[in-house]
C-alpha cells in the first residue's frame, strides 16, 4: 500500500465506532473515511475512492459478521490481511440516567449478540442499529433516560453520554477481528491464513470431497461455516479458513 498518510482506509460507522478505533490503530496517519453501511465502505474501494475497507469478519463470543463474509464471497476485492482488537462493550445512556431507568437498548447486532445474557437478564427491548456509534448518537439525539445504547467508552466520550454499566459483554475475553479489502492480493506468506470460498453441487458426499482437496494440499482448517446463496433457495455457499502454504 502506498505512503500511509496518502492512504484512505474506508470503514462502517462514525467517529467513536468499534471499526473507526481498529483502522485509527493500524493507520494512524490515513485517512479515514466513515460510511452508513459495510456495502458502501466496500464500494468506494471498488470505485478507487479508497485504498482498503476495514471491515469486522468475525467475534469470538457471537461468530460471523454475514455481511462481511457475503462481499466477501460475491465481490472483486480481496482480503490482504486480518487483524484482532479486543472488544469492551458498555452500556451507555444520557446523563443522569441509571441502570434502573434504562428498559430499552439500541445497537448493532453483533454488539446485542455479545451481550444477550446481560440484556435478558435486565429484560431490555432491542432496537438494531447500522452500527455502535450510530446507536450511541440516537440515544444523545433523544435525550431519553429510557433508552441507552451498547457501544464503547469512546462513544460515550464523544456524544455527552454516560458509561452506566461496564464491560456488559458476556465473554471477558470479546474480540473481534477485522478484515483488511484491497483490489489488489496479499503477498504470500510461509504458514499464513488462507480464506478459502467455494460452492459444491448439490449431491451426496461433495462437500466431503471439495474437504478432502483441501486437507489433500497440507491446509488446516481452522474455520468452516456455510452462508445461503442469495440466489439459489436452499443452496450454500461455504466460507473456510486454513493455514499452511499449499505444498
Amino acid at each position: 500500500m502506498k505512503d500511509e498518510a496518502q492512504t484512505k482506509i474506508a470503514y462502517c460507522g462514525t467517529q467513536g465506532s468499534f471499526s473507526e478505533i481498529a483502522a485509527g490503530k493500524l493507520f494512524p496517519k490515513g485517512e479515514l473515511l466513515p460510511c452508513p453501511s459495510f456495502q458502501a465502505a466496500y464500494d468506494l474501494v471498488v470505485k478507487g475512492d479508497a485504498q482498503a475497507a476495514l471491515l469486522p469478519i468475525e467475534n469470538s463470543y457471537a461468530g460471523e459478521v454475514a455481511a462481511t463474509v457475503d462481499l466477501l464471497y460475491r465481490g472483486s476485492l480481496k482480503v490482504k490481511d486480518v487483524y484482532e482488537m479486543k472488544i469492551e462493550q458498555n452500556l451507555v445512556g444520557v446523563k443522569g440516567a441509571s441502570l434502573e431507568d434504562v428498559n430499552t437498548v439500541v445497537s448493532h447486532p453483533q454488539a446485542l449478540a455479545q451481550c444477550a445474557e446481560y440484556i435478558a437478564a435486565h429484560k431490555f427491548s432491542e432496537i438494531v442499529s447500522e452500527n455502535t456509534a450510530f446507536a450511541a448518537k440516537a440515544v444523545a439525539d433523544k435525550g431519553a433516560k429510557n433508552l441507552a445504547a451498547i457501544a464503547s467508552r469512546a462513544c460515550a466520550e464523544l456524544y455527552g453520554l454516560e458509561v452506566i454499566a461496564e464491560n456488559v459483554a458476556e465473554s471477558r475475553e470479546n474480540t473481534t477481528r477485522f478484515a483488511l479489502f484491497t483490489q489488489g492480493e496479499g503477498k504470500k506468506r510461509e504458514g499464513e491464513h488462507l480464506i478459502l470460498l467455494f460452492a459444491v453441487g448439490d449431491r451426496s458426499g461433495a462437500l466431503a470431497e471439495a474437504l478432502q482437496i483441501i486437507a489433500r494440499y497440507g491446509y488446516n482448517m481452522k474455520s468452516l461455516q456455510s452462508r445461503p446463496l442469495k440466489d439459489r433457495p436452499w443452496q450454500y455457499y461455504f466460507y473456510v479458513e486454513a493455514e499452511g502454504d499449499g505444498s
